[in-house]
């Protein structure tokens, strides 16, 4: 039955290139989340008003951040070459495709988590800040616990957004579902290969998204 209705698709192949947007998916993933929480948390104590204010570095790291935010990605991708080669020794994998996915989304995750930190009660922060709380106390036992519904909900919509990026990423040799979709799929003319890959992409963003919503329901605590 399924090699009637799918008579072009390999399930070894579907498998393969399945793991391959799962990987880059994940890694990506999890540097664009320290990554994100790192320029979100510096975004938001030098802004202005923060406890840190400093217009010059909010300035700087602000404009990074836009500029990096603003780039289409497969622009970004091409523009990272010379860069990706370096530092991998090649511009084809998986593996070729997580420097492009990375700098592209930390940024976008970084404004996420400045605006989940900006929804914290600054009653909350004023409070620790009079009881003598050092810097540390207050980033890893106030702002980061307040806010983490946010950033649940933020690093949520950036995986799904790194998987329609790893997707753009395969078409020029990254592998993955976007790759097999491309050249298995539209280039041979086999349509089959092409809807069964956008159905995988499709479910994963499905399981992204309804992990992503259980685990921020749990944490909201309002």
């Amino acid at each position: 039955m399924i090699e009637t209705l799918f008579p072009h698709l390999r399930p070894e192949q579907l498998w393969d290139a399945t793991l391959e947007t799962l990987y880059m998916t994940a890694l990506s993933g999890l540097a664009t989340f320290v990554l994100g929480i790192l320029l979100g948390l510096a975004l938001f104590l030098t802004a202005r008003n923060g406890m840190f204010q400093n217009r010059l570095i909010y300035s700087t790291i602000s404009v990074v951040v836009n500029v990096f935010r603003s780039i289409p990605f497969i622009i970004l991708i091409v523009l990272l070459i010379p860069f990706t080669k370096t530092l991998i020794g090649t511009i084809l994998g998986a593996d070729a495709a997580l420097p492009a996915l990375i700098v592209g989304a930390a940024p976008f995750y970084a404004r996420l988590v400045e605006i989940g930190l900006r929804e914290v009660d600054k009653g909350v922060i004023e409070a620790s800040r009079s009881m003598g709380a050092r810097i540390s106390t207050l980033i890893f036992r106030v702002l980061l616990p307040e806010s983490s519904p946010a950033l649940v909900s933020g690093i949520t919509v950036t995986l799904i957004a790194l998987v329609s990026y790893s997707a753009m990423a395969g078409v020029i040799g990254a592998g993955g579902l976007g790759n097999l979709a491309y050249l298995e799929g539209f280039q041979r003319n086999h349509s089959d290969v092409t809807l069964v890959a956008t159905l995988m992409i499709l479910v994963i963003v499905f399981i992204i998204q309804f992990l992503g919503d259980v685990v921020t329901t749990r944490l909201d605590k309002r």
